[in-house]
């Protein structure tokens, strides 16, 4: 019983694991900003979330 939480995205109900660092409301990877860690409701990153470059967070420069 000690696996990952797994959540309901609070925007569209999809499965989340992650949370908004500003509401700390659940937000699935469609709906929470690599970039400021936000739900797309509290993201001011000027980068739509559909048309931002989406990465997996483990993945880093050489």
């Amino acid at each position: 019983m000690n696996g990952p939480r797994v959540f309901t995205c609070s925007i569209c109900g999809e499965v989340s694991q992650e949370i908004c660092v500003r509401c700390t409301k659940d937000a699935c990877d469609n709906h929470r900003c690599l970039k400021c860690l936000r739900c797309s409701d509290c993201c001011e990153c000027e980068v739509p979330l559909e048309t931002a470059e989406r990465t997996p967070k483990t993945e880093t420069a050489s």
